[in-house]
């Protein structure tokens, strides 16, 4: 079982905020990979639906609840993040 996070991005966001934010936020998912956190895969959607903003794919619910704890985007305020448990059917 892995754990999704579903982030949606806060209405009224405009975009150069989440571009100033993503040095931050991506030096923090690297400092967490680095560290041992289950984080297996992260990334923006291709889509102007700011429901839709971006997903990261977790080992754990903890893993996924810490991550979200301490990301720059849910800590000021840029998305909101929703965690799905997902049951992937793997066909490597």
């Amino acid at each position: 079982m892995e754990f999704v996070v579903l982030y949606s991005l806060t209405e009224g966001v405009e975009r150069s905020r989440l571009l100033e934010t993503y040095p931050r936020h991506k030096a923090y998912f690297e400092a967490f990979r680095a560290a041992g956190g289950g984080l297996i895969a992260l990334g923006p959607f291709q889509t102007t639906d700011p429901a839709g903003g971006s997903m990261g794919i977790f080992s754990s619910r903890e893993d996924a609840e810490r991550f979200i704890a301490g990301d720059p985007f849910t800590v000021e305020g840029l998305a909101v993040p929703r965690i799905l448990e997902w049951n992937a059917v793997r066909f490597d």
